[in-house]
């Protein structure tokens, strides 16, 4: 009895910490689409790592309402020992899991695949709204200056854009030196072939394959939470009358 007392305790304060992180999640999320550009004022640099991706604002929208809702289902159901909220609380929680393993298995059978998919909704964005759209030039102006390293696959993804057919020049980042970095102030598309900078896409690669202890080891963590979250929850669920 008493153990079950401690565990529906932490059941409802574990669940309560995801709840909040959740709400702070969305409100940011809500902030980035309203307003973008405060928030890069705010944050600078680090709200801009590998942004260009995704959109921020609803990728933080969608990741703050499911554990939003999970922090609710989880606190919900250990306090007023609710079978139902506990169920729906472990179904979300397994469905996650499955999906998180099933994308890390694509990611690591199928990059080249990702890397095309990807490349198909990125390079439209860049020869559209490079240039034009400010969050959205701000965002990869940071990450090809950070990672020094010029459009997703290369200066090829800006040859067809509005940006360079109107100014006649490709982002100065196309043409950085590769041995000190330094910028030239005029890129054409001969020095940006000759300079030869790398896509984003294969840095970014790069930087999660050099840290890759590191980022494996934070996935165990989060499959490990996730693993115990649903022990508990079902734990709670077959020790209720």
């Amino acid at each position: 009895m008493q153990c079950f007392k401690f565990i529906k305790v932490m059941m409802i304060l574990f669940n309560l910490l995801i709840f909040l992180c959740g709400a702070a999640l969305l409100a940011v999320g809500i902030w980035v689409s309203v307003d973008g550009t405060s928030f890069l004022k705010a944050f600078g640099s680090l709200s801009s790592s590998a942004s260009q991706f995704v959109n921020v604002g609803y990728f933080l929208i969608a990741a703050g309402a499911m554990l939003f809702i999970l922090g609710f289902l989880g606190c919900y159901g250990a306090h007023s020992e609710n079978k139902c909220a506990l169920m729906m609380f472990f179904s979300i929680l397994l469905i996650i899991f499955i999906a998180e393993i099933a994308g890390a298995v694509v990611a690591l059978v199928y990059t080249t695949m990702a890397e095309q998919f990807l490349a198909l909704l990125v390079v439209p964005a860049i020869e559209k709204d490079y240039g034009y759209q400010s969050d959205f030039t701000q965002v990869w102006n940071t990450t090809m200056e950070e990672l020094h390293c010029c459009g997703f696959n290369n200066y090829t993804d800006f040859s067809a854009s509005r940006f360079v057919e109107e100014n006649k020049v490709f982002p100065q980042y196309c043409c950085a030196n590769p041995s000190n970095h330094t910028i030239e102030e005029l890129c054409t598309e001969d020095k940006a072939r000759s300079m030869n900078v790398q896509g984003c896409f294969k840095e970014i690669l790069h930087k999660i394959r050099t840290n890759a202890v590191t980022v494996g080891g934070v996935a165990v963590g989060v499959a490990a939470l996730e693993l115990a979250a649903m022990a508990v929850s079902m734990y709670l669920y077959c020790n209720l009358k």
